[in-house]
């Protein structure tokens, strides 16, 4: 059976000798590149979101990257090894316990997840929360907590830092969150530590789900922006430049002459988002006729239908 060894330097870019400083520099630089945030949709680069992410979990702590160093060291007895970096036919004991075939991510879940959270999975392998020094109580997580951040298209079109407060079971929690520009309707943003703390443990951690402000001008579509401008006949007739609302600022567009309702322009860099990144607003026209009339306007209709050759319906 074919093992997939996962070296966590190379996922991260670093030597074996890396201080924790350059460890964190190269999670950062790579995390932003693949964060499912900026690739919706992106199943590969999710995956190599998930791979960077637990190269870092262990490596930033110092004892599970001794721990990871001195047993990767201790493989090469009885294996045999086909290239790099992987390992064919593995079979490795530790702790008394034997491993066959379950991956060096398997064992190090097993190592780091089961046993630090003292679960069965810990246990059956013959080592509880007290088997290594370090891999005490507070290395336990409390529970993760997911809650709704409600924001304007305006919130999201200019991100920034903004104040929340949250109804949490011990109380109301203020806290600041750092939203991206642009950011998805249904992305969670995660707070590291902010979820239910565990007595003598660390806290879990807190997820905010976006969700988009019911706007009064703008429908949303992805990226882009959506709304109607309404023309009087006779501007849509003859031609006129109209004032038209965007997220930060109103600007001229101009109307061609013989514009009929319905029909659509694009304003590129007027939507959401940030950059490069952002979105369009597409405008559509809406003509609107007056419904009360004056002698003097009912007149001037009444001309303008019998000197029209124009038919609507032709």
């Amino acid at each position: 059976m074919t093992v997939e060894y996962k070296d966590y330097y190379k996922l991260l870019g670093v030597e074996r000798g890396a201080d924790a400083e350059d460890v964190a520099k190269a999670f950062k630089k790579l995390a932003r590149q693949y964060h499912p945030d900026l690739h919706p949709g992106d199943a590969q680069a999710e995956e190599k979101f998930k791979e960077v992410n637990e190269a870092y979990e262990v490596l930033k702590d110092p004892e599970k990257r001794r721990l990871y160093d001195r047993l990767g060291s201790n493989w090469q007895h009885g294996q045999q090894f086909q290239g790099e970096p992987g390992f064919e036919n593995v079979h490795f004991t530790f702790n008394g316990k034997s491993f066959d075939g379950s991956g060096f991510s398997d064992f190090f879940e097993t190592l780091f997840g089961g046993a630090a959270q003292g679960g069965s999975a810990g246990r059956n392998a013959g080592f509880g929360p007290d088997s290594f020094s370090g891999f005490s109580a507070k290395s336990r997580r409390g529970r993760d907590v997911e809650a709704e951040l409600a924001l304007s298209l305006e919130d999201v079109s200019c991100g920034g830092r903004h104040t929340v407060t949250l109804r949490m079971a011990h109380g109301p929690k203020t806290l600041e969150v750092n939203v991206p520009a642009g950011v998805r309707e249904g992305a969670k943003l995660r707070l590291a530590g902010q979820g239910v703390p565990l007595p003598g443990g660390s806290p879990g951690d807190l997820f905010l789900r976006v969700r988009y402000l019911p706007h009064s001008r703008f429908r949303v579509g992805g990226d882009n922006l959506q709304c109607d401008v309404w023309l009087a006949p006779w501007e849509a007739a003859l031609g006129s430049r109209v004032a038209v609302p965007t997220l930060d600022a109103s600007v001229e567009l101009n109307i061609p002459q013989g514009t009929s309702s319905g029909r659509k322009f694009r304003l590129r860099g007027k939507g959401l988002g940030c950059g490069v990144k952002c979105g369009d607003l597409l405008v559509r026209v809406m003509i609107r006729t007056p419904a009360c009339l004056n002698e003097t306007e009912q007149e001037l209709w009444q001309k303008l239908a019998q000197a029209s050759a124009f038919d609507a319906r032709a």
